[in-house]
């Protein structure tokens, strides 16, 4: 891969990681309209190792709590950040099973515009929807666990390219009735076993390449990646205080039918 792509398509993933508008998506798309090789999945799993970072710094406090309740659980000390984590483990368990089955038996193809034009609009107007339509009136502090359960069958819908992990969750977390705030807190807290189950399998995919160019490239990309997340997350963070998805849900739509329109031939790239 040349320096170029690494950096594109680094900070591009910095950038959509956690805006609801799905990086995986945006991965799979610039290289093919920049008539790039595709970077394939390991430098994938690269950059979001990059964002992993990026969400452990920001919210380093929710984190360090969680740890903190789970070693006084052990003690039998009930602790708000032991259920934190036990509710972030429950809402991770159905994602693995179906990545698991995805990676053995569907593999890449699902990697098409096609796929990502109806993903992007589809769950964009979903979005819309139930920002819209939903009430704005609990916090992640009183979540049950079945509340989190479904938010989690709501990820499974994530490995679809297209559909935005960080979009879908917040999707099933605005559907329940949380505040928007309150939604992007809990799908990035989410983020951080997903994304690491995938470093593990990038961690065995290196000792298996044993190839010493594309290490550089990938601590180059995940550097950059892990930048540009900080950036985008305190942005996000910061909207969602004070404004609505709509300006996501108006970008999806855009892109979307302007990948259906591609996909079907209606005009020509």
């Amino acid at each position: 891969m040349a320096l170029t792509q690494i950096v594109v398509l680094a900070v591009m993933q910095g950038i959509t990681e956690f805006l609801p508008i799905s990086s995986s998506g945006h991965l799979i798309l610039v290289p093919i309209f920049a008539a790039w090789p595709d970077q394939g999945l390991v430098f994938d799993v690269a950059v979001h190792v990059g964002t992993l970072g990026a969400v452990m710094v920001y919210f380093w406090r929710d984190l360090a709590a969680m740890v903190t309740g789970v070693l006084r659980l052990m003690k039998g000390q009930r602790d708000p950040g032991a259920r934190l984590a036990g509710q972030v483990v429950v809402a991770t368990i159905p994602v693995l099973i179906a990545g698991y089955l995805v990676d053995r038996y569907a593999g890449d193809s699902l990697r098409s515009i096609m796929v990502i034009g109806w993903a992007t609009l589809s769950f964009a107007l979903l979005l819309f929807v139930a920002d819209r339509l939903c009430m704005t009136v609990k916090r992640m502090d009183h979540a049950s666990y079945v509340d989190v359960f479904i938010i989690g069958i709501f990820q499974v819908l994530a490995l679809i390219p297209g559909t935005s992990r960080s979009g879908i969750t917040m999707t099933a977390a605005r559907i329940l009735g949380y505040e928007r705030a309150e939604a992007a807190r809990f799908s990035m807290l989410l983020s951080v076993p997903t994304i690491a189950a995938s470093g593990l399998w990038l961690g065995l995919s290196f000792y298996e390449l044993d190839d010493v160019a594309m290490t550089r490239g990938i601590v180059i990309a995940t550097g950059l990646s892990f930048a540009t997340a900080i950036l985008s997350i305190a942005a996000l963070m910061a909207w969602l205080q004070r404004a609505s998805f709509t300006p996501f849900v108006i970008y999806r739509v855009i892109l979307g039918m302007a990948l259906l329109g591609y996909a079907y031939g209606w005009f020509k790239y």
